[in-house]
């Protein structure tokens, strides 16, 4: 669970982290408050024997603080391995963007197959986008994603722009 103050590539970051981390995020919901705080929960689970739980919690949490004041640039998505049944059995990318029921937001769904670096590829073309994330819904079903986030950003009024970052997400999200 993270609490801290939001700030542009906040979710980028802690997804890239997660990634070089070896932990693959299984689950998040992530909410940004209205005095603009992020309060961000992350179901993660690591690969292969690691050290005593609480050994990886201890760096988890002072590398994963030191990485969210980092002005680095973000890093790039590895290609993980891709599972055999995801090479066989690909699910086929979606993307749907639309404004939500007020016109405040939108709604961003997204379905792939999920692999390693998958969230952490979204969320870059977001920052890349200069869209906003103030909340999202992270799902992890065998090897289905299926999220759904509600975002914000000048460039989401220009239709001409929300195809081309439909076409990023898509092309990041394929196999």
């Amino acid at each position: 669970m993270l609490y801290t103050p939001d700030r542009k590539e906040l979710f980028a970051r802690i997804c890239g982290y997660f990634e070089r981390a070896n932990f693959n995020i299984v689950e998040a919901k992530v909410h940004t408050t209205r005095h603009g705080y992020a309060l961000d929960t992350f179901l993660v689970m690591g690969h292969g024997k690691t050290a005593h739980y609480r050994d990886m919690i201890g760096l988890i949490e002072s590398e994963l603080a030191s990485e969210l004041v980092s002005d680095t640039p973000l890093g790039a998505v590895s290609r993980g391995r891709i599972s055999r049944r995801v090479r066989h059995f690909p699910v086929t990318p979606a993307v749907d963007i639309r404004p939500d029921d007020k016109n405040v937001y939108f709604v961003l769904s997204v379905v792939a197959s999920d692999r390693p670096g998958l969230l952490f590829g979204i969320a870059r073309v977001l920052a890349r986008y200069n869209v906003n994330l103030h909340t999202a819904k992270i799902n992890t079903l065998g090897d289905r994603a299926e999220d759904v986030f509600l975002v914000t950003g000048e460039s989401l009024s220009n239709q001409r722009v929300v195809l081309m970052l439909e076409q990023d997400l898509l092309e990041e999200m394929h196999v």
